[in-house]
């Protein structure tokens, strides 16, 4: 599958590490996974350098060619959430956020109550990458038997 992996860039980038090692994963288990900058380790929360309008549209064809989003959510971020809202309406695909009580008390309502998100609360990475492996296998599933 081709899975849009977004996460927070000017919230913070305390997770980049993170970031990577879900994409290395995701890889590792045969997706092919746009990312772009949030992955990056040279970007820091001032952004990428590129032109604001640049990364929309890199970011926007990107979603458009993902069949599936990932999204970590922890860290609070407005282009994360404005993502997940393509994803989902724009272009009806499959969202998976994954959500770690460290930053906040509880996550947001907007991810929490969509029920056509599959939200993976987590405090274990080894077990949040079992269960977004498995939520994927649905998905493959799913989807492969659409006509």
């Amino acid at each position: 599958m081709t899975i849009y992996f977004s996460g927070s860039i000017t919230g913070g980038r305390a997770d980049v590490a993170l970031y990577l090692r879900i994409v290395d994963a995701l890889e590792a288990y045969g997706h092919r996974v746009l990312a772009g900058s949030v992955a990056a380790e040279h970007i820091t929360d001032s952004g990428d350098p590129l032109d604001p309008c640049a990364i929309f549209d890199r970011d926007m064809r990107w979603i458009e060619e993902a069949e599936v989003l990932v999204a970590e959510v922890s860290m609070p971020s407005t282009g994360v959430g404005y993502e997940i809202a393509a994803a989902r309406y724009l272009r009806d695909i499959p969202v998976i956020c994954l959500y770690r009580p460290a930053y906040t008390k509880r996550c947001t309502a907007m991810v929490a109550g969509d029920r056509g998100i599959t939200l993976i609360e987590y405090e274990d990475e080894p077990a949040m990458l079992a269960r977004l492996r498995e939520s994927l296998r649905d998905i493959g599933r799913s989807t492969a038997r659409l006509p």
